[in-house]
């Protein structure tokens, strides 16, 4: 019994061993699938994760950036062109067509264009009212496709450029600005990041071209570097870093941030004025130091762009300032502004699955011309970089200038000279037949943005443009003998012209009566202080008069001067009784 009882115990126990082996394989086995498993996982997250070194998604990010600036630009010329260069505006770009035209030989032949390219030339000139809303409207169009779509091709990007060369070509003093030339610099880089015919987000037999990711890079660090050597060798307020003192009363159009940035801490804008100098004399070199110090030079320039947009109305300066530095980032870091189950998001992912798979495309004919070009693009812009690069070392640097007249590569620099006060034209009109009665009443326009009333909020228009508006801050600090438009804007309001009138905020005499007589007069201004008794009775602004900008003038009074000049006299209008 006590032989039986052992053997039975002894089997238990094999039974039991057993047992714990056949568990012991099952739970090793299941260790191993489950590792399996992990490896499989981690494998499709990889698959699943943007690479870096690819700009697919960099591509339609910048061409959607670019497409936007393009849109705003388009509609500041709808609005404003006609009135500033059209059949009646302030200066007719027909009279300037004619004038080159006589210029060049008087035939509008390759001297003509070269000269002033614009595809005016060969449009009819008798309503050129149509033909400026025609080009802005088919601009609009055109822009409002690629940012609606992140799709463009090479025709409609050429179709964009040439729009708008045609316009700033013609602009005239109204298109003066350093932002035009590069608008149209960033516009001819982005046709090569585009395919010729196919509109895709992602055009597989078109990669983005590397050496245009690099004019991107390029453009930006020349923005940057001429702004802030401009800056270094101009005014000595950035040299002893007080100009930021002065910046946000005395910027051409201030916004209401401008009014409380004023009143920072001088610590403060001190602080300002020296990281504006490391952001635009040393960051632009994180550009050539590998890939994560080009994504804080990219970081970095975009921040301050948006810190400008914040304190000021600068045009789409800034705006556009922000589009080549995209092109500091890669697919890898701006995946997350793309959603994950959109297409081109799974489209670049299957490209670099098929890439990592060695499954690459293989070259036809037209991706072989078109590294081509590319590599020709390269060339061009280094060829055309050399007078800018001169320019850039000479102590006589010049800011905002083209040296070819399709502006492909140009020299950029903003506030190398920082006003200390800030003066205002304010026009004004009367009813009296005397203007030196001591009793005649002076009623006062006010334009759309610029500063005029002391009760009205600074505005905020930021992209937006108000070309008058900004030209007027220039025509403060000289006299009306340099800007002889400021007299022909006088003669307009004396007719009570509706063309010039719609550029302006308030018309005092829109319910009846016409001014008699209109005179200029010069203010200085100054932001009240917040909290202070004034700024509690609605002040935004103080003001004390300097003198008389221009003497009170009438409309007979201004017959030979405008036939001097060639304007069309406005006529007289009949008085309402």
């Amino acid at each position: 019994m006590a032989a039986s009882a052992d053997n039975s115990g002894a089997s238990v126990r094999r039974r039991r061993l057993e047992g714990g082996l056949t568990e012991a394989k099952f739970a090793d086995g299941s260790k191993k699938d489950a590792t399996n498993t992990d490896e499989t996982a981690d494998k499709e997250k990889k698959l699943q994760t943007l690479q870096t070194g690819s700009f697919w998604l960099t591509r339609i990010v910048l061409l959607r950036s670019i497409a936007f600036i393009y849109f705003v630009a388009f509609s500041v010329a709808y609005n404003q062109n006609k009135q500033l260069i059209g059949n009646n505006g302030l200066m007719p770009c027909k009279s300037y067509l004619n004038n080159v035209k006589r210029y060049v030989g008087g035939k509008i032949g390759l001297a003509a264009l070269a000269y002033t390219p614009s595809i005016l030339w060969f449009l009819d000139w008798n309503n050129m009212d149509h033909n400026l809303d025609g080009i802005a409207l088919l601009g609009m169009v055109l822009s409002g496709f690629v940012l609606m779509t992140g799709m463009a091709n090479m025709v409609i990007m050429v179709s964009l450029w040439v729009l708008y060369h045609s316009l700033v070509n013609v602009g005239q003093l109204w298109y003066s600005f350093g932002w035009e030339s590069q608008l149209l610099e960033t516009g001819f880089l982005a046709i090569f990041l585009c395919p010729v015919w196919t509109l895709s987000q992602v055009p597989r037999r078109c990669p983005p071209s590397l050496i245009c990711i690099w004019t991107f890079r390029w453009l930006i660090v020349r923005i940057m570097l001429g702004a802030g050597l401009i800056k270094i060798r101009g005014d000595k307020c950035w040299r002893d870093l007080t100009c930021m003192d002065y910046h946000y009363e005395t910027q051409p159009v201030p916004n209401p941030m401008s009014y409380y940035m004023h009143r920072s801490p001088l610590w403060f804008h001190r602080f300002e004025t020296l990281s504006n100098h490391f952001i635009e004399l040393i960051v632009p070199f994180f550009t050539f130091l590998g890939r994560r110090m080009r994504i804080i030079n990219g970081l970095v320039q975009i921040l301050f762009q948006a810190a400008l947009i914040v304190s000021g109305n600068l045009s789409f300066l800034n705006w556009l300032t922000i589009v080549p530095s995209l092109a500091c980032f890669d697919d890898a870091s701006l995946g997350f502004l793309f959603c994950s189950r959109g297409g081109a998001m799974k489209t670049v992912l299957e490209i670099q699955k098929e890439d990592k798979n060695g499954q690459t495309l293989k070259p036809t004919k037209g991706m072989r011309i078109r590294q081509v070009f590319n590599v020709s693009l390269g060339i061009l812009i280094g060829c055309l970089s050399v007078p800018v690069l001169m320019n850039l070392l000479s102590p006589r640097q010049v800011m905002n200038t083209s040296f070819d007249p399709l502006r492909i590569v140009n020299t950029y620099g903003a506030f190398g000279s920082i006003t200390k006060e800030r003066t205002e034209v304010i026009f004004q009109g009367t009813l009296s037949e005397d203007p030196k009665d001591p009793k005649a009443v002076w009623e006062e326009y006010q334009f759309l943005c610029k500063p005029g009333d002391v009760y009205r909020r600074p505005c905020l228009i930021s992209p937006y443009h108000y070309r008058l508006d900004w030209l007027m801050w220039f025509a403060a600090f000289q006299t009306y003998e340099q800007s002889e438009w400021i007299i022909h804007i006088a003669g307009r309001l004396l007719a009570n012209d509706s063309t010039v009138l719609s550029l302006l905020d308030h018309n005092p005499y829109k319910d009846g009566g016409v001014p008699r007589w209109v005179r200029g007069e010069h203010f200085k201004y100054k932001f009240s202080q917040p909290g202070s008794a004034r700024a509690a009775e609605g002040k935004w602004w103080l003001r004390k008069r300097i003198g008389a900008y221009f003497p009170p003038l009438d409309l007979e009074g201004l017959r030979g001067y405008f036939q001097s000049r060639n304007w069309p006299h406005p006529h007289i209008p009949t008085q309402k009784t």
